[in-house]
């Protein structure tokens, strides 16, 4: 399986962190070895002092894919989920500066969070779906699948060009804004509706 991640897909994000809108989805991967491990915590890599939290919405293949039309794409995944993206934002920086790959700052140990599964039958339509991140209880990010600058259907299309989607590829469709800083002992919930998805502690 691999995860495919979409970058600057909310504008309120792009602003936040003074990125360029793009005209084309931003796309990176992550492997198999970034996924968190059930139950298990978040450990803080050594070699960020930066580490953000980026609340996403989810959606995982179900059949095999390539060339999809976005009028089709419906048909190849049936939950949706909620994950994070932890991202070394100093080393980011840094990489993004030299004009080098960011996979170091995306794509290290335990970088991906994949949340509880829901039918997409759950909802009215997958391009009004709220939801949230709780840090300690209190919001830090919350969004609206609507205020996607690429709805799912058009990213699948657009990532299945140059991906052959298989069976339990996840898609991490981007992050709103509210982005931040974890540190040690923080506890973080993640929420479609009112319904909770994960709940994870740093350390």
């Amino acid at each position: 399986m691999k995860l495919i991640c979409i970058g600057r897909n909310y504008t309120e994000h792009i602003k936040e962190l003074e990125n360029e809108k793009p005209t084309n989805p931003v796309v990176f991967l992550k492997p198999d070895t970034s996924i968190l491990l059930k139950k298990q915590p978040f450990f803080i890599p050594d070699f960020s002092n930066d580490v953000h939290h980026e609340v996403e919405i989810l959606v995982k293949i179900n059949k095999v894919g390539k060339h999809i039309d976005k009028k089709f794409a419906h048909k190849y995944y049936n939950e949706i989920g909620l994950g994070i993206d932890f991202t070394a934002r100093d080393l980011q920086s840094t990489l993004k500066a030299k004009g080098l790959p960011w996979e170091k700052a995306k794509a290290f140990d335990g970088a991906a969070v994949i949340g509880k599964w829901i039918s997409k039958n759950n909802f009215k339509t997958v391009d009004d779906i709220n939801f949230s991140l709780y840090k300690n209880d209190k919001i830090v990010q919350q969004g609206n699948t609507s205020l996607m600058l690429w709805k799912i259907n058009e990213l699948i299309e657009y990532v299945s060009k140059y991906f052959t989607l298989k069976i339990g590829d996840i898609i991490f469709t981007g992050t709103p804004a509210g982005v931040g800083k974890v540190v040690a002992k923080d506890k973080l919930k993640g929420f479609i509706k009112n319904q909770e998805l994960f709940s994870i502690t740093v350390k």
